[in-house]
């Protein structure tokens, strides 16, 4: 791929020796967070194997001083006013520190500025001002629609227009956040009126989110040929929803209390150039489906080639010592019906005005197997077949005190494998 350059070398190593051969974050990788340090309300740090350098203190350092000034803004308290950058300052500030990371000459003056990544309090990386959350999964959709609809479980504008929703930016929270259990009406199949109570059937859903870069004036659509260079980085998200809040409440409107009690999303943001070799084509279409309207064909469209998979364990497992259960594994790349691109560029159609920080999740990501299923109102369709795990517990939805682990993984042939870290909570209760 042409746009490669030296900081995707898969012989390029570190001085900081964990980098090397590191299952998540080699050098090939040098993803963002936000981080709690001293007393700054944040500092951005980039992952490098089991550490991570604080960009404020590099800079004191004097790494950077080639890079061009703006640039530098990488160093501030959030990453909003870097991902309102140009693209290509985002690839210089990349490069400088895929170069600085790999010269043994740039350690003494760079080893201060490290800290010890399990040592690391995170918070999230941006100011997020708006979330939206689409349905990109045609699994998934199919799934729930059969649920539903059995006669007709794909409803006829979903392969025309990319459906979502807007969420709340307020409620979203950083890997190892609890989530609690929320409250909410409900209509229970053998009540005769909806009551008001605390949510049973709480379910996790396993999604990307995307971090945008820049922005575009109200009114202003986004064309499919610029949509792609939008995308600032990538990020694991679980959207926990409660199903029985939302089985009542979710016409005609769509979803609203069931869904914006709290996103959880993984502290690392993977940028848009580390994943350049993890881009492949779109899966095909079938011959019978419609052609994207105009707006919605991207030049040379892609998708990402990630491996995602989802862990469970419950309060008794991890009290005894058990490991976690894997409960699925998709993979995004072959899951997705609408690429990110045009998740972009449809948002922006109407004039919407998208900002630098604003978040979009993917939706549910679910393969065509039970295996690859990335929620358990899937996963034990609707609580009709639950969930038997190695303890001889047994779930239809999440209980209190269990907990849900979503990790990713990008490979590639010839490129270093690259990771998201992990995106948990566990459940308290109400």
């Amino acid at each position: 791929m042409s746009a490669l350059d030296r900081s995707h070398d898969p012989g390029r190593t570190s001085w900081v020796s964990s980098a090397n051969g590191h299952p998540e974050f080699p050098i090939q990788n040098l993803p963002y967070a936000r981080v709690k340090h001293g007393n700054t309300p944040g500092a951005i740090a980039v992952a490098i194997g089991d550490e991570a350098l604080l960009l404020p203190a590099a800079i004191e350092a004097g790494w950077g001083n080639d890079l061009p000034p703006g640039a530098l803004c990488v160093g501030m308290s959030a990453l909003n006013v870097f991902a309102g950058r140009p693209p290509t300052e985002w690839r210089a500030v990349r490069l400088a520190l895929s170069d600085a990371l790999s010269d043994p000459d740039w350690e003494p003056r760079l080893r201060p500025a490290l800290r010890s990544r399990a040592a690391l309090e995170h918070l999230v990386p941006f100011q997020i001002y708006d979330y939206t959350d689409f349905y990109a999964s045609m699994f998934h959709a199919t799934n729930v629609g059969l649920m539903l609809r059995p006669d007709n479980p794909l409803l006829p504008n979903y392969k025309w227009v990319p459906i979502g929703y807007h969420g709340r930016a307020s409620s979203i929270v950083i890997s190892g956040s609890p989530v609690r259990r929320p409250r909410g009406q409900t209509y229970p199949p053998a009540a005769s009126v909806p009551t008001f109570g605390v949510s049973r059937s709480l379910d996790y859903e396993l999604e990307l989110g995307i971090f945008l870069g820049g922005r575009n004036p109200l009114g202003t659509p986004v064309p499919a040929s610029e949509a792609a260079a939008r995308i600032f980085g990538v990020c694991l998200l679980n959207d926990w929803s409660a199903r029985d809040i939302q089985s009542w409440e979710y016409q005609p409107l769509g979803p609203f209390l069931a869904k914006n009690f709290a996103t959880t999303i993984s502290a690392w943001v993977l940028t848009a150039d580390a994943l350049l070799p993890f881009r492949v084509p779109m899966p095909a279409r079938a011959v019978s489906d419609p052609e994207p309207l105009e707006y919605l064909r991207v030049p040379n469209d892609w998708t990402i080639a990630a491996d995602l998979e989802v862990e469970l364990a419950t309060a008794k497992m991890r009290d005894h010592g058990d490991a976690a259960m894997t409960v699925s594994r998709v993979q995004f790349d072959q899951a997705m019906y609408w690429s990110p691109a045009q998740l972009i560029t449809h948002h922006a159609s109407n004039g919407c005005n998208l900002y630098m920080g604003d978040l979009l999740g993917t939706g549910t990501v679910s393969g065509p197997t039970p295996a690859s299923r990335g929620c358990l109102l899937e996963r034990t369709w609707r609580g009709t077949e639950p969930l038997m795990l190695p303890n001889g517990e047994s779930r239809k939805f999440l209980e209190d005190g269990d907990e849900v682990v979503f990790r990713g993984t990008c490979r590639a042939p010839g490129a270093v494998t690259i990771g998201f870290g992990e995106c948990r909570g566990v459940v308290v209760p109400a």
